[in-house]
């Protein structure tokens, strides 16, 4: 290795878009949910989810040509299924997407999905490099991959490293289902959250955790504990797709979640962003299922099983869920004037469900993921949305 190459601690000053990091003894471990609320009897799928890194970017000012980060990934594999693809970092110079890259090796979750099991394989560190950049003074983000854990190993560079100034911007802390998390998008800087925060000139916070979006009560504390100038939560898919809770459940589950953040946030303001359209789940309860007939080739798929005469018995479906967050919503709203509801079909619709339909019934690709994020950003950061002013 060259004797010009400068390593500089990986410090909270460096780091971005995570609540906590967690000092190992090889490095630093990224979390998007803090400890305490980790403690709280949260599952194996949300310590997954909350573990990866969707949002979370390193950002400094340098001088520097050349740059390598030593990250521990854990990546995912699923049995009788093909290898998925390395995770991507997006490196940004003042702004602009420069290069991307993966990481080779770390360690490997291994999923049965169809026993219920998941078994963790150790790996090796690996590097990832970007060189031939501008020798001037320079804004960097290297963005983590929205699908894997990352823990940071060391960062070096051909020149000083030092914390980016701030640039002044408003955050947006956004908590969501799997599709807030990334899902199928291509890279973590368009992920729709990031396309969005991006086009709305904000400071991105991303808690959508897959699979997780799910009322937690330790999710709305830590969405009143963190700081932020605007905040979105978008509610549904989730409590559907594992039919966690019956209508007379969510409805006091729904003021609760919104109380306990107004705790923190009295005056912020808050957007309640219902489900997108979903075809399975629209008018028919969960819990969903996979399809593993087409895993071999790659391709999974979902299907609702709930029976939907059961809406009578206070099943959830997304039309039940949406018409309770607005009426929800417009009857608070009287009270907290700062307080917004958002039909998530305003973001992907039954058009868009023709043009682009979602490739697994569940999430939607990396095109969709852009469709959405423009409109996201047109309607709520632009005009007389309600985040309009705060970019």
């Amino acid at each position: 290795m060259s004797n010009d190459w400068t390593t500089t601690p990986l410090t909270p000053e460096l780091v971005r878009g995570a609540l906590e990091l967690d000092y190992t003894d090889q490095g630093v471990r990224p979390h998007r949910l803090p400890a305490h609320a980790r403690a709280r009897g949260a599952d194996g799928q949300l310590l997954m989810a909350e573990a990866q890194t969707s949002g979370v970017r390193l950002v400094f000012r340098t001088r520097a040509t050349a740059i390598e980060l030593d990250t521990l990934p854990t990546k995912r594999a699923y049995v009788g299924a093909p290898p998925r693809p390395d995770g991507v970092y997006d490196l940004l110079v003042d702004g602009r997407l420069a290069d991307q890259g993966s990481v080779v090796g770390g360690n490997t979750l291994v999923i049965d999905m169809a026993a219920g099991t998941a078994e963790t394989r150790s790996g090796p560190i690996g590097t990832l490099r970007f060189d031939g950049l501008p020798a001037r003074a320079k804004d960097v983000e290297i963005w983590l991959p929205h699908n894997e854990a990352t823990e940071l190993v060391a960062l070096r560079t051909d020149a000083p490293v030092e914390p980016a100034a701030d640039r002044g911007r408003n955050v947006w802390l956004h908590h969501g289902s799997s599709i807030s998390h990334g899902s199928d998008a291509a890279s973590p800087t368009t992920t729709w959250p990031a396309l969005a925060a991006s086009l709305g000139g904000v400071e991105l916070v991303n808690l959508g955790y897959g699979g997780s979006a799910l009322l937690d009560p330790f999710t709305a504390r830590t969405l009143r504990d963190t700081p932020a100038d605007m905040i979105s939560v978008k509610i549904g898919i989730n409590l559907v797709n594992a039919d966690l809770m019956r209508l007379r459940a969510f409805v006091p589950a729904v003021h609760g979640f919104l109380d306990t953040i107004r705790e923190g946030h009295p005056t912020t303001p808050l957007l309640v962003v219902s489900p997108l359209l979903c075809p399975i789940h629209e008018d028919t309860p969960g819990p969903a299922e996979p399809d593993f007939s087409l895993v071999a080739e790659g391709r999974l798929r979902f299907r609702a099983t709930g029976d939907p005469e059961a809406r009578a018995a206070g099943k959830l479906t997304l039309n039940v869920v949406r018409e309770e967050l607005s009426r929800i919503v417009e009857q608070r709203a009287v009270e907290d004037a700062h307080l917004a509801y958002l039909d998530g079909r305003d973001l992907y619709g039954e058009a868009d469900a023709s043009e682009l339909p979602l490739p697994d019934g569940l999430h939607p690709d990396a095109t969709t993921h852009r469709r959405i994020g423009e409109r996201f950003a047109e309607r709520v950061f632009a005009g007389d949305g309600v985040f309009a002013g705060r970019g």
